[in-house]
């Protein structure tokens, strides 16, 4: 599949459709073949597309355009009003590619129609090339039309596919929030910094780039997440004594059983 007669059509150019919009012009997507459509982008984004040679609407095109690609990232609760006026766009080999978390492709194709469609979930690090994606991808998506979406969701960093569409909110609850836990660990970490006496500046520096280094590390490292841990731990030493608090029956497993199931449950809740 290719886009040099049906364009990408981009709607939203937030954060997460901005950062995607630069990794594409960045990997070499010809900014010819990209439309955008957002009615108040950045000026930064403005500055972007226009560098590019990318077109920016600030709503559907009237004429005859028929999207490639129509990938939507905008909010979910923009959701319903933003996808009616995009039905004109969806031609036979058109792929519906939604970020938005919580919309089903049943609830988009209540609006859009029965079409080739893949539901990803990005996460925040995406906006520096460092993120994860879930994704599905239903029956109508050809090869070639998932080939060259993963190819688009690439440039923020791998790409995982799922068996099922319900597989997305366990995705949601792991990966698409998982940023807000590592900073939260980053939090506490400090906090109990602070509590053993140092200043509460000097603790929180130590705590970001301790998570910052050990994320770098799992990233580069071909080692297990377990076997990296068991090299830091020493037999009686410092960090046994932590982890034996930390993996207690009571530590930090069952802990994230239950956020992560919430979170799950809230995905699930949110679904439309």
């Amino acid at each position: 599949m290719s886009l040099a007669s049906c364009p990408l059509v981009l709607i939203g150019a937030g954060n997460m459709g901005g950062a995607l919009l630069s990794g594409w012009l960045k990997r070499g997507v010809p900014g010819a073949s990209i439309i955008v459509i957002d009615p108040r982008p950045s000026d930064t984004m403005m500055g972007l597309m226009s560098e590019a040679g990318a077109t920016h609407l600030t709503e559907a095109p009237k004429n005859d355009t028929t999207a490639g690609i129509l990938f939507l990232a905008v909010k979910p609760q923009l959701m319903d009003a933003v996808l009616p006026p995009l039905k004109p766009l969806i031609g036979p080999q058109t792929v519906v590619v939604s970020i938005a978390a919580g919309k089903t492709l049943a609830g988009i194709e209540a609006y859009l129609g029965k079409t080739a469609a893949i539901r990803a979930m990005p996460n925040t690090p995406a906006m520096v090339g460092r993120g994860v994606t879930g994704a599905y991808a239903n029956e109508t998506v050809s090869e070639p039309q998932r080939s060259l979406v993963e190819t688009l969701l690439k440039v923020s960093g791998p790409v995982e596919w799922v068996a099922t569409e319900a597989d997305i909110d366990a995705v949601t609850a792991l990966s698409g929030s998982g940023p807000a836990y590592v900073f939260y660990l980053v939090e506490c970490m400090a906090e109990a910094g602070r509590k053993c006496g140092l200043p509460a500046d000097l603790a929180m520096r130590l705590a970001r780039e301790t998570v910052a280094g050990a994320g770098e590390l799992l990233h580069q490292s071909p080692d297990e997440a377990s076997r990296l841990r068991k090299n830091v731990t020493s037999p009686g030493g410092t960090t046994a004594a932590a982890l034996s608090v930390l993996m207690d029956d009571n530590g930090m497993q069952p802990l994230f059983d239950k956020a992560i199931a919430a979170a799950k449950k809230r995905a699930e809740e949110l679904a439309v």
